[in-house]
């Protein structure tokens, strides 16, 4: 299927991509906005991004299709991997979820239709008339949840992508354009290396909101060029676990918890802020830390014949490499270290060890097992990077999971879930503990009394 010229995105490789070209796009993406978006009310829109969820699940979807075929080459992630994340996102997007996130956010599910009574007053939402996305390469979902919020408040989008990386991006926001034409008239996809200041500074000074996903160099580099009158959203470098309780594994099918941990370590291949460096296993229990690693090891064995990690940049190979050849040594001197690894492949590496001082992995299904007498202790050893967790996937009896969930989000963990699901947030998770829609609006209000 080719893709008709409607973003910049689409244009050919050589052409030329000039500040002046930015500011027009920018400019009429505003004027868009205010002939379709603005005319819409919330349930319209809520109704063509219901139907573009159901189009992205149906497997003859033309726009799912070229996605998955063309991707792996594109991406790096096997097939497998990618349908797994798009089903994880577009099974959620219903009309039930998008009502209960606008409730959630804004109190009301019309407040961005009309005033609507808030207390004592009547308020109307408002979204920011020009959103600049500046897009992380690592993971897609990311972006498609900030184009799908961007156009639920009813914000004019640019979507600026890492150079090579707008593939995904392009496709999802040409099914937009089909699905709808004027909503995707309200969207421009572009890409171009970072550092290109004149580019962004075109965009910069068009833009009322500006989002950004990356490391926190990244950010703050981002926030020197923009205005005090710019509104910024910036997520930054986070790191997470996995933390499984002995009691969980004295049940009759300690195996399952061990499938949830792997479902973990494969999805989006461990590159996402959500996906775990290290699982932590409490000591005394009738599955030892050592034995889950070993159980882990011959999951993800299993799971590289249906789910293959995909390619990796030489880059990324030697530094698997570099590390399992010195766990290689640590284990080979030390009965506190062990290490299971893919035959002939750096398709997966488990490495135990008794020391639970948190160590961060260098992905691409390289996990860490760590034993612990329990949660203080694990608080205790990863104090250092406290302020950088995001998300904690827990495995815990019934009777226990509360008051380690309690005892997590007192120490500053923002998402607690299950194992297993670490990497399937809902639609209506507080990203780094923060407003999934309340950051993008502004509010008038009446007080009538």
């Amino acid at each position: 299927m080719k893709l008709p010229d409607y973003f910049i995105a689409d244009l050919p490789r050589e052409a030329v991509i000039t500040s002046g070209l930015v500011s027009e796009a920018c400019q009429t993406l505003k004027r868009n906005a205010q002939r379709y978006l603005a005319t819409r009310t919330t349930q319209q829109i809520i109704h063509v991004l219901e139907k573009l969820g159901r189009d992205w699940l149906n497997p003859d979807f033309a726009f799912r299709k070229q996605l998955l075929e063309a991707a792996p080459a594109a991406t790096g992630f096997s097939a497998p991997i990618l349908a797994d994340g798009l089903d994880s996102l577009f099974s959620q997007l219903n009309a039930e979820n998008l009502e209960n996130l606008l409730i959630q956010e804004l109190g009301n599910p019309h407040a961005l239709d009309k005033l609507a009574p808030s207390g004592d007053r009547t308020a109307l939402a408002r979204g920011t008339q020009l959103q600049a996305h500046i897009a992380s390469g690592n993971l897609p979902n990311p972006i498609l949840v900030s184009i799908l919020f961007g156009l639920l408040v009813k914000s004019a989008q640019f979507v600026k992508c890492a150079s090579g990386q707008s593939f995904i991006p392009r496709l999802f926001a040409h099914s937009i354009y089909e699905a709808d034409a004027k909503l995707g008239a309200c969207l421009e996809i572009a890409e171009w290396r970072g550092g290109s200041h004149e580019l962004e500074t075109a965009l910069f000074a068009e833009a009322d909101c500006v989002t950004a996903t990356g490391s926190d160099e990244t950010l703050a580099a981002i926030r020197k060029h923009l205005s005090h009158k710019t509104r910024f959203i910036g997520y930054g470098t986070r790191v997470s676990f996995g933390y499984v309780t002995s009691d969980i594994l004295t049940t009759p099918h300690p195996r399952e918890i061990v499938r949830r941990a792997a479902r973990d370590v494969i999805a989006w291949n461990q590159l996402g802020c959500l996906s775990p460096h290290v699982i932590y296993v409490e000591n005394n229990g009738s599955t030892s830390p050592e034995t889950f690693a070993h159980l882990l090891a011959e999951e993800l064995d299993l799971l590289e014949a249906t789910h293959p990690r995909g390619t990796l940049t030489p880059h990324e190979a030697a530094a698997i490499t570099t590390r399992r050849s010195l766990y290689e040594i640590r284990a080979a001197h030390s009965l506190d270290t062990k290490l299971w690894v893919s035959n002939a492949s750096t398709a997966w590496t488990v490495i135990f060890e008794n020391d639970p001082q948190f160590q961060q992995s260098c992905l691409n299904r390289f996990i860490y097992i760590k034993a612990v007498s329990g949660l203080d202790e694990l608080l205790r050893v990863a104090e250092p990077i406290r302020e950088y967790v995001s998300t904690v996937g827990l495995a815990a009896t019934q009777i226990q999971a509360p008051a380690l969930a309690h005892q997590l989000a007192l120490w500053g963990v923002t998402r607690i879930c299950p194992l297993g699901q670490m990497q399937n947030p809902p639609l209506s998770w507080r990203h780094d503990g923060r407003p999934a829609l309340a950051d993008l609006v502004t509010w008038s209000e009446w007080e009538r009394k």
